[in-house]
C-alpha cells in the first residue's frame, strides 16, 4: 500500500487542481484544497510535523514574540515605518512578465515604503514548490503546496483561528487543521465554462445550456453552425485536464458536504443517477463529446498557451476551466469583450449549483524573523484586502468585504456553495483514499481523465469501462484503508 501511496502522492505533487491555478507557466494548474502528502522516498521527504498539536503552535505564536494575529493588524495603522525586505514565491510567472506584479508591489509601497517585496515566479511550481519548502529554501511569503495538512504548523506561522478568520475571510477551511488557520486564499474561483459569446451568437443559442444533454447539444450546434471548435479538451497540457474534477461534488449533486465528508464513505459514486446528474454525467460530457467529434482534430497536439488566442478570435468555444482563466483568455487577443463565463450545466431539483472555492494561499514561513513575519502578514493583508488584484483576474474577493468583477452575471439565480469540510478525525481520509485508489480527486489525478479522451477517441473501452473500474478501484481502496461504506 506505501508504494501505491507514494507513487499517487508524487502525481499530487507535480500538480494539484481543484479549484487552484495559476497562470502563466506550463505547469498552470488549480489547487485550492489540500490533496494529499508531501511524496518522498519510503516517507515523506519534508520532515515530519512537530509532536505538538497546531493549538499548542497558535499559542506559542502568540506569546512567543508579539507576533500579532492577521486579524488584529490595521491597515494604514499598524507597522508602516516597519523596515524589512521579504521575498514571497508565487506561480504567477505570467504576471512578472506582464509588469502587474511590479505594478501590485510599487502600490503596496506607497502605504509601506520601508518594506522591499522581492518577488520569483516559478513555472513549474507545484513540483519545484515543494523542494523548496523541503530545503528551506523559499523565503519569507509562499503559495502552499501540495502538503499533508498534519504539516502545516512545521513550516507556517499559525494566522488564527478558522472560526475567527471566516468571520472576515472567505475559503478559510482549505489550509487549517485543529481549527488553526495556516493559508489565506489569495482569491476565490468559481467553477463554470469559460466561452465564446459571439460564437454562441453566431451559432443561433439563445440561452446557456443548465444540464449535459443541452451543452452536448449546444457543442453540436456549434459545430454544424460555424468553424470553431466545440469543446476544446487541452489534452496535452496534462494538469488542464484536472479541471474536470471540480465539478464533483456541489456541482453535480447540490451537496456541500458531499466532497469532503461523504465521497471517500460512498459505495458507488460513479453510478448514472439518470436524471443528468451526478459525477457520471459530469464526465460522459468529455466522452460523448470526444466520441461525437466535438473536439480538436487532434486532442494529442493541444497548446495551451496557444488556446487563449484561440478562444479569444471565436476559433474555440467553450474550454472547461476555472474562473481563474477568464483574464487570460479576455487578454488572449484583441476581442476580449467575446469571452464569457457561465455557470456549469448541471441542474440538481430544479436548481444550478456553482461551487466557489479559495485558490492557492498565501503562507507565511514559521522560520522567519519577527519583523519578516510581521512585514509578510501586512503584506498578504494589504493584497487581499485593498489592491483588488482579484478583480483584475476575474476572481472572487476573499475578503467579505472586498469587490468581486462583474463577470459572474451570468451566475445570477444560482446557488453558490463552498465544500464544508472534513469532519473532526478525518481531515486526511481523501487524500488518503485518493492515493490508494489513484484516482487523486481535484489532486493531480489528470491521467484519468485523459484516459476518458483516449477511450471515446479510438474506442478502446467504453464509458461504463471507466466508470465500473473507478468504482471496483475506489471499493478496493475503501477496504485496504477500513473506510465505512454508505449505500
Amino acid at each position: 500500500m506505501k508504494l501505491k501511496r507514494v507513487l499517487a502522492l508524487t502525481l499530487a505533487a507535480a500538480m494539484t487542481f481543484s479549484l487552484t491555478a495559476c497562470g502563466g507557466g506550463s505547469d498552470e494548474g488549480t489547487a485550492s484544497a489540500p490533496a494529499a502528502e508531501t511524496a518522498g522516498d519510503d516517507e515523506a521527504s519534508a520532515p515530519a510535523a512537530d509532536e505538538g498539536s497546531s493549538d499548542d503552535a497558535a499559542e506559542a505564536a502568540a506569546t512567543d514574540s508579539g507576533v500579532p494575529g492577521y486579524l488584529d493588524i490595521k491597515l494604514g495603522e499598524d507597522y508602516t515605518n516597519l523596515t524589512t525586505t521579504i521575498k514571497f514565491l508565487h506561480c504567477r510567472t505570467d504576471r512578472e512578465e506582464d509588469g502587474k506584479m511590479a505594478e501590485l508591489i510599487a502600490a503596496f509601497n506607497q502605504d509601506y515604503p520601508n518594506i522591499t517585496v522581492e518577488t520569483e515566479g516559478v513555472t513549474d511550481y507545484a513540483e519545484d514548490a515543494l523542494l523548496r519548502l523541503s530545503a528551506g529554501d523559499w523565503g519569507d511569503v509562499m503559495w502552499i503546496p501540495a502538503i499533508d495538512t498534519k504539516e502545516l504548523s512545521s513550516y507556517f506561522l499559525p494566522l488564527g483561528s478558522l472560526d475567527d478568520m471566516s468571520q472576515e475571510l472567505n475559503f478559510m477551511s482549505a489550509w487549517s487543521y485543529d481549527g488553526i488557520c495556516y493559508g489565506i486564499p489569495v482569491w476565490g474561483n468559481a467553477q463554470g465554462i469559460v466561452y465564446n459569446k459571439r460564437i454562441f451568437q453566431e451559432a443561433g443559442i439563445t440561452s446557456l445550456p443548465t444540464t449535459p444533454t443541452e451543452f452536448l447539444e449546444d457543442l453540436q450546434i456549434v459545430k454544424d453552425n460555424t468553424d470553431a471548435i466545440p469543446l476544446y479538451t487541452n489534452y496535452a497540457a496534462g494538469w488542464t485536464m484536472g479541471a474536470w474534477d471540480a465539478y464533483v461534488g456541489i456541482v453535480s449533486n447540490g451537496d456541500n458536504t458531499y466532497m469532503n465528508q461523504k465521497f471517500a464513505h460512498t459505495a458507488a459514486p460513479f453510478e448514472d443517477p439518470g436524471d443528468d446528474t451526478g459525477a457520471y454525467n459530469l464526465y460522459r460530457i468529455l466522452f460523448d463529446a470526444v466520441k461525437n467529434g466535438l473536439i480538436e482534430d487532434d486532442y494529442t497536439t493541444t497548446d495551451w498557451e496557444g488556446c487563449k488566442g484561440m478562444i479569444n478570435r471565436g476559433e474555440i468555444a467553450t474550454m472547461v476551466l476555472g474562473s481563474w482563466a477568464f483574464s487570460q483568455m479576455v487578454e488572449g487577443d484583441v476581442h476580449g469583450e467575446d469571452i464569457g463565463y457561465m455557470p456549469f450545466p448541471m441542474t440538481v431539483g430544479g436548481t444550478q449549483y456553482v461551487n466557489a472555492g479559495g485558490d492557492y494561499n498565501y503562507a507565511v514561513n514559521v522560520n522567519a524573523s519577527d519583523d519578516n513575519k510581521i512585514a509578510s502578514l501586512v503584506f498578504i493583508k494589504w493584497m487581499i484586502e485593498k489592491s483588488d488584484w482579484n478583480v483584475f483576474e476575474g476572481c472572487y474577493s476573499t475578503w467579505k468585504n472586498g469587490t468581486n468583477p462583474d463577470m459572474y452575471s451570468a451566475f445570477d439565480g444560482c446557488t453558490m456553495l463552498t465544500d464544508e469540510p472534513a469532519i473532526a478525525g478525518e481531515e486526511d481520509l481523501l487524500g488518503e483514499i485518493n492515493a490508494e485508489s489513484e484516482l487523486s480527486f481535484n489532486a493531480g489525478g489528470n491521467s484519468k481523465v485523459q484516459r476518458i479522451v483516449e477511450a471515446a477517441a479510438t474506442g478502446a473501452e467504453s464509458f461504463d469501462d471507466i466508470m465500473n473500474d473507478w468504482t471496483d478501484v475506489w471499493n478496493a481502496a475503501q477496504d485496504e484503508l477500513g473506510i465505512e461504506v454508505n449505500n
